[in-house]
């Protein structure tokens, strides 16, 4: 289903969330159609024509007021208690009066005449649809389907397998940059900090011992003058080397990355392989220009429910496998667990092992080899 640009995306309802709002709507109208009967044989008149014929037209207004309501808001009072919605499988807006009316017609024309068994036949047409989107023949007739639109808070509190409600975006994840690491400064040590060091405040030097005095000694006689003698030269100063700096430890090699996984993909035709990279599923799949394609993988469709060029996935940097919907006519259907999720055109989804993926009539599975 190709949504309209304004419009937003909900899930496909489920079948029993369908029959709920049908019950509700066809006891609505049989309590109202009962009050008209008894209203008319109490205050009108108690012939069985007269009674008959309020009733029936009693049900013409209804059946056009139900219509026109559902045309108008694509929803009813049993779909409303509900949380579905009847719109375009087109566009995803508002079907308009006249479909309504046309949809409306077969299933009245399916329920008390046939005493059920043509709202069976409906709702059998709902489970056997080849776009795996529970679109009955009268949906088809009609160009309908049925959403829930219940907010995704609600919507997943009503079971613990709504796993793919809440897929996330992990191609948008990669995109955040990393928060930047904030070096520990380290003072820097001068040459004259090398070569004085001070000592500790808590050592302190001793003083030094006071001279001895030595006993008297008698003066000897004088001596012969003796020659002067010259100091030897200084030796040149030369300036102390700081001692060298140890190179600091090399850094600890870091442990090799754990390997990529590798995803196979199962089509129903047979068709089996490992995904290389990007891959384009489609009639004819065409790739845009620059696009780097690994994989072209062409469908045939009994119906025409797969578009030319009709979703592509691959493998993400970190090893997740993603498939993405290109704006196809039909849609691209997610099952994982049993429970069907219809992809956004242009959104990513990540792939688990035993996912499922529809595009129209055909299908893939996910497979991860260890």
């Amino acid at each position: 289903m190709t949504q309209h640009p304004h419009s937003p995306t909900y899930p496909i309802a489920q079948l029993e969330r369908r029959f709920t709002a049908f019950a509700v709507d066809r006891l609505l109208a049989w309590g109202l159609l009962g009050l008209v009967g008894a209203g008319t044989a109490l205050l009108v008149s108690d012939d069985p024509w007269t009674v008959a014929g309020a009733v029936a037209g009693a049900m013409v207004v209804l059946w056009l007021v139900l219509a026109v309501v559902l045309g108008v808001t694509g929803t009813s009072p049993g779909k409303a208690m509900t949380g579905l919605r009847v719109v375009h499988h087109g566009t995803g807006t508002p079907i308009g009066v006249g479909p309504a009316l046309l949809r409306s017609l077969v299933l009245g024309v399916a329920g008390l005449p046939t005493f059920g068994i043509g709202v069976a036949t409906l709702a059998w047409t709902a489970v056997e649809d080849r776009g795996r989107q529970r679109r009955g023949w009268h949906d088809h007739l009609a160009h309908t389907v049925v959403v829930d639109v219940r907010p995704a808070v609600e919507a997943a509190d009503t079971g613990d397998d709504e796993g793919p409600r809440h897929i996330v975006n992990l191609t948008a994840m990669r995109l955040i940059p990393a928060p930047p690491v904030e070096a520990v400064p380290t003072p820097e040590r001068s040459e004259q900090s090398m070569r004085r060091q001070p000592l500790p405040a808590d050592v302190v030097a001793a003083p030094p011992a006071p001279p001895v005095a030595a006993p008297p000694v008698p003066a000897p006689p004088a001596p012969h003058a003796a020659p002067v003698q010259q100091r030897p030269p200084a030796a040149p100063h030369h300036p102390v080397t700081p001692p060298q700096r140890m190179p600091p430890p090399a850094p600890r090699h870091a442990p090799p990355p754990a390997a990529l996984p590798r995803w196979r993909v199962h089509f129903d035709n047979g068709e089996s392989f490992v995904v290389a990279g990007l891959a384009l599923v489609g009639r004819r799949p065409e790739a845009r220009s620059g696009e780097q394609v690994a994989h072209l993988i062409p469908l045939t469709s009994a119906d025409m429910s797969v578009s030319k060029t009709h979703a592509q996935f691959g493998p993400a940097p970190d090893g997740t496998l993603v498939v993405m919907d290109r704006g196809s006519t039909n849609g691209t259907v997610l099952v994982r667990q049993g429970v069907s999720r219809q992809l956004a055109p242009g959104k990513p989804a990540a792939l688990l092992d035993g996912d499922k993926v529809v595009y129209g009539d055909r299908e893939m599975v996910i497979s991860r080899e260890r």
